[in-house]
This record gives structure tokens, sequence and C-alpha cells, in this order.
């Protein structure tokens, strides 16, 4: 089969579960990474055969996306912040709202001048701690994970980045896990937020494959993780400490008022690039 022959009936299959932006992002993807096929080479060399070794690599994407699988489990690979990590079905993919999160946190430190000691709650692929230690090299970075799996990867992906994270397997839920950890700055997490009843209202491609583990909190304490970060950050903060959140859009206000109640001496709700109420920022 030619180039664009494979490349044409890719595109057209992937259009019965994604709209002609998306599936063309995806079509490229997969072509360049499973198949070293860019789509300047498919335009001028049209006709070009591909190998029925590439061919089947491409066509068994094909068929693992048409079962909504999100494309990024099926390469392997995700981007967050510019920057290339691997991922797999122990950890959430990266998404753009939790860049947002990240670049807040590098723009507040920028101007100080102290090192800080930085505490990532819920690590998933590593990629929050690996940017921050990348763009703020001096911050000592602590990260943990109830995953061991999860910490595996992002293990994995920090070697790979050239980055030095203290990766921690702990369940951060059980206090007496916390003297483990160290008194810190910055508190930055984006922990399951998601109340179980929701299972069946979210995609398929997140509800089927990724990790329910970082996604869901029970329907009677959806709150939990900002409660226990909020009993957390006034044991072990420094003055002045930070904490950065990322929640879910209806309970922006909610997570704020966990915080307002702990008495933090500031709490505000920021607005992710789509408008919606995605972030918390709290000053021990």
């Amino acid at each position: 089969m030619d180039n664009k022959t494979l490349y044409r009936n890719f595109l057209v299959e992937l259009q019965k579960i994604y709209d002609l932006s998306e599936a063309t992002f995806i079509t490229d993807w997969v072509f360049e990474k499973l198949g070293s096929l860019k789509k300047t080479d498919i335009i001028k060399n049209p006709k070009k055969a591909v190998t029925a070794s590439i061919e089947k690599h491409i066509k068994d994407g094909l068929q693992e996306l048409m079962q909504h699988k999100p494309v990024q489990y099926v390469l392997g690979e995700a981007w967050f912040y510019s920057a290339k990590f691997k991922v797999n079905e122990h950890v959430l993919i990266p998404r753009p709202e939790t860049e947002e999160l990240v670049e807040q946190l590098i723009s507040d430190r920028k101007s100080k001048i102290t090192d800080p000691v930085i505490l990532d709650i819920g690590t998933g692929s590593g990629c929050i701690p690996i940017i921050i230690k990348k763009k703020l090299p001096a911050a000592v970075v602590n990260s943990i994970d109830i995953s061991e799996e999860a910490l595996v990867l992002a293990k994995e992906n920090a070697t790979i980045h050239h980055t030095d994270i203290n990766f921690a397997h702990l369940d951060f839920l059980n206090e007496k896990n916390w003297h483990l950890l160290p008194v810190c700055n910055i508190i930055i997490s984006n922990p399951p937020y998601i109340p179980l009843s929701q299972k069946n209202t979210i995609d398929k491609n997140v509800k089927d494959y990724e990790p329910h583990i970082a996604l869901f909190v029970p329907d009677d304490s959806p709150l939990i993780f900002y409660h226990k970060i909020a009993a957390f950050g006034k044991e072990k903060m420094h003055h002045d400490g930070k904490i950065y959140l990322e929640t879910h859009e209806n309970l922006a206000n909610e997570v704020a008022d966990v915080f307002r109640r702990a008495n933090f001496h500031s709490v505000m709700v920021k607005k992710d690039m789509y408008g919606k109420e995605r972030m918390v920022i709290a000053t021990a």
C-alpha cells in the first residue's frame, strides 16, 4: 500500500469517533511515531510504498484507537510543557490545565531569592516535579505516589530529563506517614477529585483506560485530599508557604473554603484557559 492510501484510510476510519481536526492531529502523530512518516513526506511522495511491517504497526495502532484507547497510551508518550514524557495505563495523561498550574508556581517563584523545598503529591508520570526542577534547578523537589507502578515510570522520566527528584512510595491519606515527609515551602498537587457517581458521565477514553485510583474519590468525601493537604500544610509548611492545587471545576469554591476554614492567610480561585475554575492557590 502507498503512503497516501494508508494515510487516507486511517484518517477516514478515525473520523468515525473523532472530529476532523482531532482525527488529523492523531493521524499525523501516529504516522510519524509508528512509521517515521511525516506529513510532508507523504505529500511529497504519495505513491511511495509502505513496508509491510510499518503498515502492520499503523493498522494495529488504529485498531486500538478505534476502541477509544487514548493515542498517548497507544504510542506510550505524551507532551507536557513542550517536553515529551513516557506514559502508560498506570498514570494519568498530562493535560494543558495542569501546565497552567505549574506555570503559575514557576512564575511566582522566579522572583524569590531562597531555594524552595517543594512537595508534589500524586506524581503520576512525574511531569509536574520534573518540569519544576528543570525550571527551578535550585529547588529541592520531593514527589510521592501511592502507586508503585507510577513511581517506576516517573523515575524513568526523571532520568530521561536529567532531573534529580526525591521520589517516595507513600499513602498521603494516612497521616501516620507524614513524619516521613519534609517541611516544605511549596506543595503542588493534582489529586483525585471526580466523585465516583460521575464515573459514567466522563469520556469513554478516560473512564476505560486511565487509572481510577488517580481519578475518583468517594461520593461521601469528594474533598478528602484537600482536607488532608490543608491539615498537612498547617503542620509541615514554612510561614508564607504556598499550595497550588488543581480541582474539579464544580468544586473549586468548596476547595477554597476548606483552606479558608483551616485559617490560611489568603486563598484564591483561578480560572483555566477555558474559563473554568480549576485552580486553588492558598498561602499558609
